[in-house]
Formats: C-alpha cells, structure tokens, sequence
C-alpha cells in the first residue's frame, strides 16, 4: 500500500520516526512538510537526527493566522493528493497540519489514519481541540495513546476503527534515551550540572498572546532562584520583545537556541523539575521520570496529573513558584503502553 504521512511541527517529527521505520518494512511512504515550523533548528534537525526520511514534498507554509496557514496547506495537500493518489493518509497529532491533511483527504474520499487520536482538554478555546475533533471524526482509523482517549472516542460516539496501541513518542523516547546520553554534549556545552536546573519551555498561543500571563509567567522564573534553561522559541522570544517585556532582570536564567531532540532529550532527563506549556513536553518529562509542572489550566495527558507527577498552574504566579518549589515524589505507571506503539499500529495496517 502506498501512504502519504503529513507533517509540520516538531512534536510531529519525533512521533512520525518508529511508525516510518516500521511503515517502511511492509509499504511504500512519502513525507509531505508543510513548514509550519520552518526554521532550521526547529524542523531539518529533527529529521537528521531522528534519521526521518528526507521529505519528498515541502511545501514551506511557514507562520501566519490559524485560517490563512490550514487554509494554503489544505490547497497545496490537496494537489500533492491528487497526484501521487495514495490509498490512505496519516496524520500526527492535533496541529494545523494535521487537520488540512485530514480535510484534504477525507474530502478525496482517502481513508485517514491518525495516530495520537481521542485527547480530549475540553477547552475549545486551544486551537489544538478544534484539530483534534475534527481529525477524529473524520478519520478511519484512530490509533490512542491511552485507554482514556479510546474512552472518549467512545463517549462522542465516533465512528471509526478505535485501536489503543499506546504512545508512539514513548517509542521515540525509548530508542533515543541511550543515544542522547552519548552523543550529545548540551551540558557540557552550556556549562551546567545534570540535575542542578530547571528546563523551560513557552510556546503556546494562548500564554504568549497575552501580554499579562506572559509577565505572570516571567514573574516567577525571577522569582525561582535556581538556575533556569529556557531553549527560547523564536515565537515566544518575538511576542517577549514586542511586549517589552525584560529578562535580563531574571537571575540564573541562562537563554539558549532552540535545541534538537537528543539535546532536549538529554535536557529533560538531567534536569530538576520540567517547567512547560508543551503537551509533547508533559509525556516526554513523563517518560524520563522528571516532575513536571505544566502552565496550563488543562492538560490532555491526565495521566500524568497523579502522584503530582505533573501540576497544573495556570499562569498564576505564585502557583508556579509553589510547584516547583515542593518537593513531590510520584509514582510513574505504564499508561502509555511498551514502547512498541510504532510496531502495533503498522501491524493492525498490515
């Protein structure tokens, strides 16, 4: 069978590795990038290091408002589609990407697989619910991640094959852990102890288009006296700028370019507590057996909220000092499967 696999942001790169490997063995795949994230170091890093086949298509959409980007991806999808006729499409994830790629093909009548399917934050308000729930019910097959997305598939009575193979980021972290641990030389580089700091991630819109939780957020880094890396993202780095907002002020904050994953996932692994908006990042502190304190209101991955393993804070200053500041000793439990998510979907393909 032929497939075309659609892509555009990093968390994307690192799910779409173990399911190309083992995809691969048995069909014949290309890669469509959409260039939602463009820049070196968020995008061709990822595929080098992940060894992710070259991308056949590129289609270099880069940044723009939620319609303007789904809306050129959906037009230059569709004609990729039409060419290249594939029997079915797949899809990562709950981006923008994700959902053209679903649109365009469902509405060319191309069975669409999505893996990551059923997570649920019950807040429309994240662009990335929107994408989500209308992947799902457009798609063919729905791979979860947990038995909690495969319960809310059922509960919105979606009709589909709903198949829980686990977490195929769990395999990428699996297979790259040792890996990371040899090769990559971030500490060194950044001169800093294994366990000795917190990691920051800031990315999602709705922290960074508002000026004040973006300030709240701030606040209490300077109010966190340990010694804090924050790979910025070029995003977030240019809303800090147009807010005129200062970090110079913030002590033992040592700001670095966004890395690539055996760096971030050497980061994760050495550091104190994980402080992130990122879901990616949630399950990836998850996995590593970091604590992790999220700077959301919700959380898809509510696994990870028990034993404190992962606290919700908002973007309510005190809340984040407090969290990280506690000392918390979870218990971590096989939710997200074996590490064998890639090899199962790609069976059930067969």
């Amino acid at each position: 069978m032929k497939f075309i696999t659609i892509l555009g942001a990093r968390p994307q790169f690192i799910k779409a590795a173990p399911v190309s490997r083992e995809l691969r063995k048995h069909h014949t795949e290309q890669i469509v990038h959409t260039g939602q994230h463009y820049d070196q170091n968020m995008s061709d890093i990822f595929f080098e290091e992940l060894n992710i086949p070259t991308p056949d298509f590129n289609l270099e959409i880069g940044s723009s408002s939620h319609g303007k980007q789904t809306g050129r991806m959906l037009e230059r999808i569709e004609e990729i589609l039409l060419s290249e006729t594939p029997d079915y499409v797949l899809v990562y994830g709950d981006t923008n990407s994700t959902l053209a790629g679903a649109l365009a093909a469902c509405k060319l009548h191309i069975p669409v697989v999505h893996v990551e399917a059923g997570l649920r934050s019950f807040n429309k308000q994240m662009p990335e619910e929107i994408n989500r729930i209308m992947t799902d019910h457009v798609s063919e097959y729905l791979f979860c991640p947990t038995q909690t997305a495969v319960k809310n598939l059922e509960n919105e009575n979606v009709n589909a094959k709903i198949i829980n193979v686990g977490d195929v980021m769990y395999d990428a972290v699996e297979y790259n852990r040792q890996l990371a641990e040899s090769q990559s030389d971030i500490l060194k580089k950044q001169q800093i102890e294994a366990n000795s700091y917190h990691l920051i991630t800031v990315h999602r819109a709705e922290n960074t288009d508002d000026p004040t939780k973006l300030a709240n957020i701030l606040q209490a880094f300077a109010q966190i006296e340990e010694i804090k890396v924050w790979p910025l993202h070029p995003r977030t780095k240019n809303k800090i700028s147009d807010y005129g907002l200062d970090l110079s002020s913030i002590q033992n904050l040592k700001i670095i370019e966004p890395v690539g994953y055996l760096d971030m996932l050497k980061l994760e692994t050495n550091a104190k507590k994980i402080l992130t908006d990122s879901g990616g990042v949630q399950k990836e502190a998850y996995f590593v057996q970091v604590p992790c304190v999220t700077m959301r209101e919700q959380t898809e991955w509510v696994e990870t909220l028990e034993d404190e393993a992962n606290t919700l804070v908002g973007t309510d200053t005190a809340e984040i000092v407090r969290a990280v500041l506690k000392e918390v000793k979870p218990s971590y439990k096989p939710y997200f499967g074996s590490a064998n998510a890639a090899e199962k979907i790609v069976g059930k393909l067969k």
